[in-house]
């Protein structure tokens, strides 16, 4: 790989982690725990992905591959993995909740609205969980929607459904595991396309201009809402259809994570 790629590769590192930095700052973690996270990526994603073909990966290859000391692979190695799958679980149960409460017929009025909800059973809050995942608890879903104001509960104990997308308002637990999710998954989409066949790429395109009134921004954001909403709900419609969570029936071989992300963005610019 030639110096210009990587002089480029090293600006758009810059460019990712600044956000990130901030974050971390704000947070009070130091750049020893990040030095920490990164050694052990680092070795995680060498020994996953970097083997040579038709050998048994090595901690010699996998010191060789990130440049670490061979005592601190055999470390890395020894320690148990980072679980970032783990980031996503609270989001991915609380969205099959909300799409089951908003399509499935049981749970919805004559005006295919959201029926508000007892905890406790036949058609209940309970009951909707336990058809997505009969190991989920309802209490624990309960408390991260109404956390994150996505339900509430009245007087009567009945609970309403008062948004028809996961977002998690300002819990900052939520926001950060959403951080790690969202981010991972745009990188590991241009990831993607970088190597792979122009046939296999994976969609990733965005429109920006940067000479934008600040008096336009709030319309702009307005529109970026509206109309996402309306696109990932039709997305939303069509993944329903054929998740296993949701619907046992459907068939084929494997099991497979994919979706779509709308985001909007905006960088204060110096005056034209």
């Amino acid at each position: 790989m030639n110096d210009a790629i990587n002089q480029t590769i090293l600006l758009a590192l810059a460019r990712i982690l600044r956000p990130i930095v901030r974050v971390l700052l704000a947070n009070k973690i130091t750049y020893a725990t990040f030095d920490g996270i990164a050694r052990q990526v680092f070795t995680e994603e060498a020994d996953r992905h970097f083997a040579i073909r038709g050998r048994k990966q090595s901690i010699s290859r996998i010191a060789l591959v990130t440049g670490l000391p061979r005592t601190e692979v055999r470390r890395i190695k020894q320690a148990p993995p980072l679980a970032d799958h783990d980031l996503g679980q609270s989001f991915h149960r609380a969205a099959r909740v909300i799409s089951s409460w908003c399509s499935k017929s049981d749970y919805l009025t004559e005006r295919n609205e959201p029926k508000p909800l007892k905890f406790d059973g036949p058609g209940s809050f309970t009951s909707l969980v336990k058809q997505i995942n009969s190991d989920l608890a309802p209490r624990l879903i309960l408390n991260e929607l109404r956390q994150a104001g996505i339900v509430k509960m009245d007087a009567g104990r009945r609970i309403f459904l008062m948004r028809s997308a996961y977002i998690p308002s300002r819990d900052a637990t939520a926001i950060m595991k959403i951080l790690g999710t969202d981010v991972g998954d745009l990188a590991e989409t241009i990831s993607h396309n970088l190597y792979a066949p122009t046939d296999q790429s994976r969609f990733q395109l965005k429109v920006s201009y940067d000479n934008l009134p600040h008096d336009c921004l709030q319309t702009l954001q307005q529109l970026v809402s509206e109309r996402g909403h309306e696109i990932l709900a039709e997305f939303d419609c069509w993944l329903r259809r054929h998740d296993r969570h949701l619907n046992p029936s459907v068939s084929g071989d494997g099991r497979a994570r994919a979706g779509v992300g709308i985001y909007y963005f905006e960088e204060q610019g110096q005056t034209a």
